[in-house]
């Protein structure tokens, strides 16, 4: 039987969004899944038109909901503009839990999400705020495939910087459990996969599963900058992203391993090798 709780998923689209509606009718809860496009509405009933930048969707999109998972606009480097006013109205239609998805590179002091983490640490009944360290589907779906594809290459401006890096579907179930537990989290996750590993291993490992020799090559943070930009970024969030790299090799901002998936989920969270095996058809050529 359903739950009387609703929970509206933004980002329907996401990578960690797909799972969690996954996640959530296996357990029998009632959710609702937001889409940009209306187009892309297939279920009604379960689905609803969602823009961060078009203040009409919210509303309807907040019909009957009771918990609230966030995804940030994509691109954005001062989402709170945007993601107030919902959120606002959110508390004022009586929705108590919000789970937020940003970054183990960013706290609650940090820039882009770390407003929107601020806010609901200030102002929600229930919060909580996930922060994974770099997605292992990045290698799948993100920036690197294409030019594993095209130059047996990942590019990066991370250098020798270690990475805790996580799958997607671990921080998905660190999200179902925030979104429904009894007692609400009111904390931020630092979610990591098993292990800490520069591009370096990460390609080794590639190249292990798939037969072909691919390589990590750690440009100059101009040369990143000028990459993001041309995937269409504006040149202030590619600075941003830029950032995170500088931090990776420089600081090494990003090579720890947190328990919180196992402690959160009772699962020990997905190894990178176990992952690359999995998806290794990912990066295999044709004939190779």
């Amino acid at each position: 039987m359903m739950k009387q709780q609703k929970i509206l998923i933004t980002g329907g689209r996401g990578k960690t969004g797909k799972k969690i509606a996954a996640q959530l009718r296996q357990l029998g809860w009632s959710f609702t899944t937001t889409f940009r496009d209306v187009q892309a509405i297939t279920d009604p009933a379960n689905e609803v038109q969602f823009d961060w930048y078009d203040s009409s969707t919210f509303l309807p999109a907040l019909q009957n909901i009771d918990r609230v998972y966030l995804v940030a606009p994509v691109g954005d480097p001062e989402p709170v503009k945007v993601m107030r006013p919902f959120i606002e109205l959110a508390l004022e239609k009586g929705v108590q839990r919000y789970v937020l998805l940003s970054s183990a590179s960013i706290s609650e002091n940090g820039p882009v999400f770390g407003p929107v983490h601020q806010l609901l640490k200030k102002q929600a009944p229930e919060w909580t705020v996930l922060r994974p360290s770099y997605f292992m589907q990045n290698f799948t779906e993100g920036q690197h495939p294409a030019t594993i594809s095209s130059q047996d290459r990942i590019i990066s401006a991370a250098g020798q910087g270690k990475i805790g890096f996580v799958a997607a579907e671990d921080i998905a179930e660190v999200a179902v459990r925030a979104l429904v537990d009894e007692h609400a989290h009111n904390t931020d996750h630092i979610i990591t996969g098993p292990d800490s590993l520069s591009h370096d291993y990460v390609s080794k490992i590639i190249s292990d599963v798939t037969g072909r020799i691919i390589k990590h090559t750690s440009i100059a943070d101009h040369e990143l900058t000028r990459s993001w930009v041309a995937l269409g970024l504006d040149k202030e969030y590619a600075e941003f992203m830029t950032e995170l790299d500088r931090r990776i090799r420089e600081e090494g901002s990003e090579d720890l391993i947190t328990d919180t998936v196992l402690k959160v989920t009772g699962k020990p969270p997905i190894s990178f090798i176990d992952f690359a095996k999995k998806h290794a058809s990912v990066w295999t050529r044709e004939g190779i």
